[in-house]
C-alpha cells in the first residue's frame, strides 16, 4: 500500500455528505484507498454472489447490516440499490456515512444523478502518478522502463512481470467488463478494435478510418470508443478553438491513460524496444498528458485539456485552461533540447496577440531529458517533472 494524493479530497467531501463515490478503473487502487483512509469502517464487497444477490433481493435488509455505514465496494453491480441509498441518506444524512467504489462508470453518473444529487460526491482514481509510483521500491528509475510498464499498483505491489499482468488484465477487462455493458458477439474483433485505438494513441480520432480497419460500422465504433473511454482505458482530448484563425481542426484526439496497457496491445515485449519504436513519441505524449490529467483528478479537480491544430501546420499537443491563464505545452521523447522545441509554442503566442487576445500564456516543453531549466521562450521540464505544468512551480523548487 502506498499513500494516495486523492486520499485528502476524500477525506474532504466525506465531511460534507453522507455518501462519496469513488470511481475508476479496475485495479487502480480504489478498494486499497478507501480502507486506508476508514480502516475501522466496516466493508462489503458487491462482488461476491451471495452478498450480491442479498443487496439486490432485500435491499432494505442489506442498508440496515450497514446502518452506521460502511465501505460499499463495486456497487455498480446493484445500480438499484442508489434508489434505496436516497431514502437511508434522507433519514439519517451524517456526512461521510457511506464510501462507495465502481470499477466501471458504466450507469454510475446517471444512478447518481437520478438517486444521489446533492448528497454524493464524486471522485476519480486512475492508476498511480509517477510521484505515487515513486513510493514502491520496485518503481524503474529511468523513463523507458516506466512507459513500458505503465503505472497499475499491482504490478509493482506484488512484483508481477508487467507482460503477464497486462495480459490478464486485457483478458478480464475483454471478456468480462465489456460483455457486461454491449452486446459483443466476436471478442476478437472487440479485441482487435482495442489493439488499432494502441496504435493511434495521440492521434486525431477519425471514426471512419477506424471503423474500415476494424471491420466493423460507423456506429460501432462511437459505441466501442464509448466504452472504453468510460472504462478509464482511453480518453479524448478535445480541440481547442477560438476566432484566432478560421481552419483549425476540431476532432479530438485519442489517449490511453496508462502506457503500459498501451505497449501491451502494441506487442512492445521489452523497454528497449520501445526506445526505438515508432510510436515511441505518441505513448510518451499520452502518458505525459496522462500525468497532467491525474495531477487535476487526484486533487478533486476535472482539468480542462486540450489540443491545438490548424489545417495548415501549426500543433500544439497540450493547452490547459486555468482561469484567465492558458497553458500551452509542447511534448518530445528526446533527451535532448533542440531550437525546434519552442517553435509552434512562439507562433502560438503571436497568434493570440495578433488577434487581440489578453490572456496570459505560460509556455512549457515537456521532453524525455533529466534537466529542468527556465528558458526565455518557455519552461524546459524533465519527464520527471511533468505534472509540474499544472502545479506551476519553477524549477528552482524542483527536487
Amino acid at each position: 500500500m502506498i499513500p494516495r494524493t486523492l486520499e485528502t479530497k476524500l477525506r474532504e467531501l466525506a465531511g460534507y455528505y453522507p455518501a462519496v463515490l469513488v470511481t475508476g478503473p479496475r485495479q487502480s487502487g480504489k478498494t486499497t484507498l478507501c480502507q486506508m483512509a476508514y480502516p475501522d469502517r466496516r466493508y462489503v464487497s458487491l462482488e461476491a454472489l451471495d452478498i450480491r444477490d442479498f443487496a439486490r433481493s432485500d435491499p432494505r435488509g442489506f442498508l440496515a447490516e450497514y446502518a452506521d455505514g460502511a465501505i460499499i465496494d463495486e456497487i455498480q453491480h446493484v445500480p438499484e440499490l442508489f434508489n434505496y441509498l436516497q431514502s437511508d441518506i434522507d433519514t439519517r444524512p451524517d456526512p461521510g456515512r457511506f464510501i462507495l467504489t465502481g470499477s466501471q462508470h458504466f450507469g454510475l453518473s446517471q444512478s447518481i444523478a437520478q438517486s444521489l444529487a446533492g448528497r454524493c460526491g464524486i471522485l476519480v482514481l486512475l492508476p498511480p502518478s509517477l510521484e505515487e509510483l515513486r513510493s514502491f521500491s520496485t518503481a524503474p528509475a529511468n523513463l523507458f522502463p516506466l512507459l513500458w510498464q505503465g503505472a497499475y499498483p499491482r504490478i509493482y505491489d506484488r512484483d508481477i512481470p508487467a507482460h503477464q499482468w497486462l495480459a490478464d488484465y486485457t483478458a478480464t477487462y475483454v471478456q468480462r467488463d465489456v460483455r457486461q455493458v454491449i452486446n459483443v458477439s466476436d471478442l476478437q474483433t472487440f479485441t482487435g478494435f482495442l489493439k488499432l485505438c494502441a496504435g493511434r494513441t495521440a492521434q486525431e480520432i477519425n471514426l471512419s478510418a477506424l471503423g474500415n480497419d476494424a471491420g466493423v460500422s460507423y456506429n460501432t465504433v462511437r459505441s466501442w470508443l464509448s466504452v472504453l473511454e468510460t472504462s478509464y482505458i482511453i480518453h479524448r482530448l478535445p480541440a481547442w478553438h477560438t476566432n484566432i484563425r478560421k481552419q483549425v481542426v476540431k476532432a479530438p484526439k485519442l489517449h490511453f491513460f496508462d502506457s503500459g496497457l498501451a505497449c501491451y496491445l502494441l506487442g512492445i515485449r521489452e523497454p528497449e524496444q520501445l526506445r526505438l519504436h515508432p510510436l515511441r513519441g505518441a505513448i510518451f505524449e499520452s502518458w505525459v498528458i496522462s500525468e497532467i490529467y491525474k495531477a487535476g483528478v487526484h486533487s478533486g479537480v476535472q482539468p480542462s485539456l486540450f489540443h491545438y491544430r490548424e489545417a495548415r501546420g501549426l500543433e500544439i499537443d497540450l493547452l490547459i485552461e486555468q482561469g484567465q491563464e492558458l497553458a500551452t505545452v509542447e511534448i518530445k521523447s528526446g533527451a535532448t533540447t533542440t531550437a525546434d522545441f519552442f517553435k509552434n509554442l512562439k507562433r502560438f503566442s503571436d497568434r493570440m496577440k495578433s488577434a487581440g487576445k489578453t490572456r496570459r500564456i505560460r509556455s512549457h516543453v515537456v521532453y524525455g531529458g533529466d534537466e529542468s531549466q527556465q528558458r526565455s521562450d518557455a519552461q524546459v521540464l524533465s519527464w520527471r517533472h511533468a505534472r509540474r505544468v499544472v502545479v506551476g512551480e519553477s524549477p528552482g523548487k524542483m527536487e
